[in-house]
């Protein structure tokens, strides 16, 4: 379980993050909305322990994350971040056999086992046939798999996942999401992921933290969230929120939109 309380962060004398409350359970995935500059990614980093708080703690496990060795920390969190810092001159297969370092013994040696997991998660991101590909020569869609697939070899009870769709078309878009849902239900995983496109984070997501200048403005089911009068006021831009033929969550669709079978169309292209 993850649970964040009262968590304040600073840039500065900018507070990025406002006295934020947020548990995750096992099982669950929680979607971060909000506008540019909101604090979603503030949030991530600060979880992931790269940003200290101002006030607040964050627990894992009941366990404080600033009491955790940056080892312990690795075995309970695994980050697909946003930015790009892999380490071109290595092959996928090798950037993904990284996710295993906090479980190596001290001479770093990687067992049957470890090169196991490997495979498994470079089939289940659909990167088995960038296995021996220098990560440098990747398109930005690729290295995201990879990161994913790294993440998935910590084996660790929370991922946090920051924009994990950036570069991603369609169809992979739908595979890494997929594969995040099942994840969740299978292992029991504890997600919490900043999404970008809010009809993903409606059909994806159990919960969902609408995040305004630091603050959570609405936190609740995708029903109760992702309402009109929500995100019109918070995103400054009139839109219409329908209920999707198919699943029953809701669709945003932008205001005045007069043919809604094609915008339906194209969401449908991700599922």
């Amino acid at each position: 379980m993850l649970c964040i309380e009262s968590l304040s962060i600073k840039y500065g004398t900018h507070l990025a993050l406002d006295k934020v409350s947020l548990q995750v359970d096992p099982g669950e995935v929680v979607a971060v909305i909000g506008p540019n500059g909101a604090g979603k990614s503030t949030m991530i980093r600060a979880v992931s322990g790269i940003l200290p708080p101002v006030n607040g703690r964050i627990l894992i496990d009941n366990h404080p994350l600033h009491k955790l060795s940056t080892m312990q920390r690795a075995r309970y969190l695994a980050v697909v971040p946003q930015a790009r810092s892999l380490p071109g001159s290595f092959t996928a297969y090798q950037t993904v056999l990284l996710g295993r370092t906090p479980y190596l013994g001290w001479l770093g040696k990687c067992g049957e086992s470890d090169h196991k997991l490997v495979q498994w998660a470079l089939v289940r991101t659909q990167a088995e046939a960038l296995a021996h590909r220098p990560v440098g020569e990747l398109s930005g869609g690729e290295q995201q798999r990879i990161l994913l697939a790294r993440a998935l070899v910590q084996n660790t009870p929370v991922m946090l996942l920051d924009e994990p769709t950036t570069y991603l078309d369609l169809q992979h878009q739908s595979s890494l999401l997929n594969l995040v849902r099942e994840l969740a239900n299978e292992k029991k995983l504890a997600v919490l992921m900043v999404l970008h496109d809010l009809n993903l984070a409606s059909l994806y997501a159990d919960r969902i933290v609408l995040l305004v200048n630091g603050r959570i403005h609405a936190a609740g089911t995708p029903n109760q969230v992702l309402t009109s009068s929500n995100l019109s006021s918070v995103f400054q831009v009139p839109v219409q929120v329908i209920q999707h033929p198919a699943y029953g969550t809701p669709l945003i669709l932008p205001d005045g939109v007069t043919t809604p079978h094609k915008f339906l169309s194209s969401v449908n292209q991700v599922i």
